[in-house]
């Protein structure tokens, strides 16, 4: 099927070209608009060309998936595309509408006129996955809006309104809805003018010269460095712009080709490319069709109004979404009201909403006391403490209370779903859905499917997690699901450090180095080291197998449960969330490793990180070998979302497999010859050692990313 039609308009040729459903600019699409321009500047009767999307939008650049393959530069490349329709004896006019955008603005700006709906949104948001833009946008954008604005576009990849850019060579007009009518009329205008002679306006006949170019530069490169360290694409798009500025069109468009292939091949991009395809292949479901009937939800009911509940009422609310928010005392429902309110005023306060969205938002909130005010409610969620008999006998009322046809949801982050769907009549009907605290902040959104989980309940909570702005990735039931189940290796490996030689401060800082957001000490007092105390209790009692360093429940004993109790893995100071070595903690760590008669040694930094970032890695073998999680990437996904880990690595599957599969087994079985970090764990899981020994990936197991 050709995505490339032309029409004829008097003597203007209206090219129409987009593939559903982003018009992304693949290269049979780009062979097909490339025979039509042609076509039209061959054809004596037309005098003018207007190219435009479709479904309402210009493009949203090149089809990435091409990047690296033989695909990308098959002719005609883009950059081909691009020759084509400048070196155009004709003008070429662009109808910009809704999206527009990387290779689709590139596109455009290689066009003689370009002519935008007020609606349209312009950007190059190739700095997003590692690369500049590569087809002439770092040399033709500064020519036409100047470098400090060009600048900020390239490097903040954005999607803009079009309206910023009235006024500059860059619009030749703004006009209200469709913008084709506009385009044709200019066209028919301007195309006799060029047709006697008048010189066609080219951007890269323009000049991006300027006096203050060599300090916009500066000023660009010292903020790139200090904000952006680990990615190497920022610093390459100030020197392709600086290119545009002091060096002729020719000389600048091969530099930036030179620089955007270089970044290509860096694993920052191959990351963050990687990253980009994982969370859109998270909402695709092997056995559940994209047609699936959803149920309807319109109204949501909150069981449990501590932290996590009050957080997840927020959501709803910031999806417009009226919720009951229930409490078993009054005490504790006004804590959790006040808590929202105290948040959507400090959204107000920020400027980050207005006070009649926020009055509006607050009028959504409906606190009761009463389990019969939640029977209208299409979802209900649980967000109670994290013990099995307490969640189950809240179910047990669901169940007496909810409609026919309601979701009922748990917001358990370790528990079994089947078990607490059990206490129900309609299995059918539950669902896990772990919010990550704090959940009207965090992005993650692990959906977790028992075993009777209808597939119309599963793909409403995946399209509500969209409404609610969430990733959401399917896990199957599982101790810990996929994020908590990984962690708890994670930890149990800092534990052993720690017993080793090493401190808190060290390890976490070696980790942070790395790119974690948070080091693994500072992560359990901000969550709270009684909730891992409270897990590890309940593991002694089912799984008394699993070896565990003791110091961490010796921490717990001391009623050092983090920020909360102004004492944790670190001390706290009043008003101040920063941590601070503790001397207590150091005595503790140093009693105990004498307790074991454990010899301190120096563990260095690579250790550290290696032993973590590994143990996660074999832990997610199993679980992606077991059917747990889909594909590797949604356990990159996880872990990108809602743990902190270095987005410019891509998940710890993704860095696995960037350092080697057989590399890591190697390293693995080195640790497996340390008597104190439990030896049988680092027996490498069966399908990271069938990988690593054939050349395997991740991303080759289960369904496709």
């Amino acid at each position: 099927m050709s995505f490339v039609t032309s029409a004829r308009d008097g003597a203007v040729a209206v090219i129409r070209f987009g593939e559903p459903p982003v018009n992304s600019l693949g290269r049979e699409t780009r062979l097909a608009l490339a025979g039509e321009i042609a076509a039209a500047i061959a054809d004596p009767a037309v005098l003018a060309i207007v190219l435009c999307g479709r479904n309402g939008l210009f493009s949203a650049g090149a089809d990435i998936r091409e990047f690296g393959t033989p695909a990308m530069l098959a002719a005609p490349n883009l950059g081909d595309l691009i020759v084509l329709v400048e070196s155009s004896p004709k003008p070429v006019v662009a109808a910009l509408e809704g999206t527009c955008l990387g290779g689709g603005l590139e596109l455009a700006l290689g066009c003689h006129y370009r002519v935008a709906s007020d609606g349209a949104k312009l950007g190059l948001p190739e700095v997003k996955i590692g690369l500049l833009p590569g087809a002439g946008g770092t040399q033709r954008l500064p020519r036409l809006i100047g470098v400090e604005n060009a600048l900020n576009v390239i490097l903040g990849g954005e999607a803009l309104p079009a309206k910023l850019f009235v006024g500059s060579p860059l619009l030749a007009a703004l006009v209200a809805g469709d913008p084709v009518p506009a385009a044709v009329t200019l066209a028919a205008e301007r195309g006799p003018l060029h047709r006697d002679g008048e010189p066609l306006p080219k951007a890269r006949d323009r000049s991006a010269a300027g006096p203050n170019v060599e300090p916009l530069l500066l000023f660009a490169r010292n903020t790139a460095r200090a904000a952006y360290a680990a990615y190497p694409a920022p610093l390459k798009c100030i020197d392709a712009i600086e290119a545009a500025a002091t060096k002729s069109f020719d000389e600048g468009l091969a530099t930036e080709r030179s620089l955007f292939v270089e970044l290509m091949f860096t694993p920052v991009s191959k990351a963050l490319r990687h990253a980009f395809f994982a969370e859109r292949a998270t909402s695709k479901i092997a056995d559940v069709p994209e047609s699936t009937p959803l149920r309807a939800v319109n109204s949501a009911a909150v069981i449990g109004a501590g932290t996590m509940g009050s957080g997840i009422a927020l959501t709803f609310l910031s999806a417009g979404i009226p919720v009951h928010l229930l409490e078993t005392s009054d005490e504790a429902l006004q804590r959790g009201v006040a808590r929202i309110r105290q948040t959507i005023e400090g959204q107000v306060k920020k400027g980050r909403l207005t006070l009649e969205a926020a009055t509006t938002r607050g009028a959504l909130l409906k606190p009761t006391l009463h389990y019969e005010d939640l029977a209208d409610a299409d979802i209900l969620i649980e967000a109670v403490f994290e013990e099995m008999g307490v969640k189950q006998q809240v179910f047990a009322r669901l169940d007496q209370v909810a409609k026919a046809g309601a979701i009922l949801a748990t917001n358990t982050s370790t528990l079994d779903v089947d078990a607490i769907a059990a206490v129900t009549s309609r299995p059918a009907d539950v669902i896990g859905t772990h919010f990550f605290s704090p959940a009207n902040i965090m992005k993650l959104l692990e959906v977790v499917r028992g075993r009777s989980t209808a597939k119309d309940v599963l793909a409403t909570t995946m399209r509500l997690a969209k409404t609610l702005r969430k990733t959401a990735v399917v896990s199957g039931v599982c101790d810990g699901f996929i994020g908590n189940r990984m962690i708890e290796q994670y930890i149990r490996q800092a534990l052993f450090m720690l017993d080793e030689g090493a401190s808190p401060m060290q390890i976490d800082a070696a980790v942070e180095a790395f790119g974690f957001a948070m080091g693994p000490f500072r992560m359990s007092d901000l969550a709270g080291n009684d909730i891992g105390w409270h897990i590890r209790k309940r593991r002694l009692v089912e799984h008394p197998e699993i070896i565990y360093s003791e110091v961490a429940d010796r921490l717990c004993e001391l009623g050092r449960f983090g920020q909360k109790t102004g004492a944790g893995w670190y001390d706290y100071r009043k008003g101040d969330r920063n941590a601070y070595p503790s001397p207590v903690v150091d005595a503790l760590i140093a009693t105990h490793r004498t307790s074991l008669g454990c010899a301190q040694r120096v563990i260095d930094a690579r250790e550290i990180v290696d032993r973590l970032v590994y143990a996660l890695v074999n832990e997610a073998a199993k679980i992606l070998e077991e059917g747990i999680a889909q594909r590797a990437s949604d356990i990159d996904m996880v872990y990108l979302t809602g743990y902190g880990f270095p987005v410019y690595r891509g998940g710890p599957m993704c860095y696995a497999e960037e350092v080697g599969l057989y590399t890591v087994v190697l390293r693995m079985q080195e640790f497996s010859r340390n008597p104190h970090g439990d030896p049988a764990f680092w027996t490498a899981a069966p399908l990271l050692a069938r990988l690593a020994a054939n050349g395997g990936a991740f991303n080759s197991v289960g369904a496709r990313s």
